[in-house]
């Protein structure tokens, strides 16, 4: 649908840190209400934004640009690191600020058009959500890297970035974000919802029908190709598996995945968040080791029916969805993400969810593409943010108040 209003790029890198994904969205600027002013109670300033009766906007195109190969290497020696040299990690923030520029500009020549607005999430590096003890301070961090003055200077427009600090602030976990763009998308009078997205980790969003914004369950459900692409890549020297053509040619170690299962973090009740602090290095390697003497085909298989076998818990668990019941709360599943082009991954997941009589659908099927979603996700929080009006969903994130996102660099 083309529409007047305002043209913003999105930009996204997550954690699998396979490379950058770059949405171009227009969006109409009556879309919601106006910004309140100054003088209004904070109450009222930081109220989310009322649904629209129909939400409008227009994806004018998107682009993946993978990272150089040294590049996602520094990435990923990066995350979560014990130990890292300032000097590095401050030239990666500057040159991965550059590539982001560039895969803006690339993708506005692609489509011929002038963003007015950059998105730009960065590259996470840490992100602890619950706070701990340092230097004397109870402390919760989050960091993402990839400095946005260069992006602002390089495409000469400005950029909002930094999007999640102000959520933690405001006593939430910084994440998950994107339930913002789930509930404008997807939310239906009559059908309950799954928005369920498969990135390195995967997250959901749960809409019951005629949901409203503060009636959201959002939360990270676990791994999501993070420790399939790492167990790939460890035992075949191939960055993720391609498919799912070597985990269909596995055998699933349903006790390996069982014991998994039972640790805390699958346990604990949303809201929480998930990275490679928790489903990392260390994490693949403990994987590996339960993994025994198996066939390395079964590592891969186990490693994928983990994740279907996670987000279906989840789903269980949290979401309010049980087998038997004859009224279903929720009847779709709705996919994104890398995960959603691994075969064999979806049937796992889809039979996992059919005793729940849920049904799988893509995020194409709406007019979004599952991997611009993210990216067109920060594109709306960005022009959301530049209108001074709150994007984040408190009851997704915990966080106490509705709060405005993002840091603005100017060019």
């Amino acid at each position: 649908m083309k529409t007047n209003g305002m043209i913003v790029a999105g930009v996204m890198s997550g954690t699998s840190a396979d490379g950058i994904n770059v949405a171009l969205v227009r969006l109409p600027e009556t879309q919601f209400a106006p910004s309140l002013p100054a003088s209004a109670s904070s109450g009222q300033r930081n109220r989310i934004p009322t649904r629209p009766a129909s939400f409008e906007f227009e994806l004018i195109g998107h682009g993946e640009y993978p990272y150089p190969q040294k590049v996602r290497a520094a990435v990923l020696a990066a995350m979560n690191a014990a130990q890292a040299g300032v000097a590095d990690l401050a030239r990666l923030n500057f040159l991965l600020g550059e590539l982001y520029a560039d895969a803006v500009i690339s993708t506005e020549r692609q489509f011929r058009v002038k963003a007015q607005l950059v998105g730009c999430h960065g590259q996470t590096l840490y992100h602890q959500s619950e706070p701990r003890t340092f230097l004397g301070r109870k402390i919760a961090a989050t960091w993402q890297t990839g400095e946005a003055a260069i992006v602002a200077a390089k495409v000469g427009v400005p950029v909002v970035s930094d999007f999640r600090p102000a959520d933690m602030v405001a006593g939430g976990k910084g994440a998950p974000l994107v339930p913002f763009l789930d509930y404008l998308l997807f939310r239906d009078p009559k059908v309950g919802r799954i928005v369920q997205n498969i990135g390195g980790i995967a997250n959901l969003t749960a809409i019951s029908p005629g949901a409203s914004a503060s009636e959201l369950i959002a939360f990270d459900t676990g791994p999501g190709n993070m420790v399939i692409d790492a167990v790939t890549e460890k035992l075949f020297a191939r960055p993720f598996d391609r498919d799912g053509k070597i985990a269909g040619s596995g055998k699933v170690l349903n006790k390996v995945i069982d014991r998994i299962l039972s640790q805390s973090f699958f346990r604990t009740q949303p809201p929480k968040t998930a990275g490679r602090e928790e489903f990392g290095r260390e994490f693949v390697l403990a994987f590996l080791r339960s993994c025994g003497a198996s066939k390395k085909q079964d590592a891969v298989a186990t490693a994928t029916a983990l994740t279907a076998r996670s987000i279906a818990d989840a789903v269980r668990r949290c979401a309010g969805a049980k087998a038997g019941v004859r009224k279903q709360l929720f009847q779709e599943m709705i996919l994104s993400g890398g995960g959603a082009n691994n075969s064999t991954l979806v049937s796992m997941l889809a039979g996992e969810l059919a005793p729940l009589g849920i049904r799988l659908r893509l995020t194409d099927e709406f007019g979004l593409p599952s991997a611009a979603k993210e990216a067109a996700a920060f594109a709306i929080m960005a022009h959301e943010t530049w209108h001074r009006r709150p994007s984040n969903v408190p009851s997704a994130t915990g966080a106490k108040r509705a709060a405005v996102l993002g840091k603005i660099s100017f060019p």
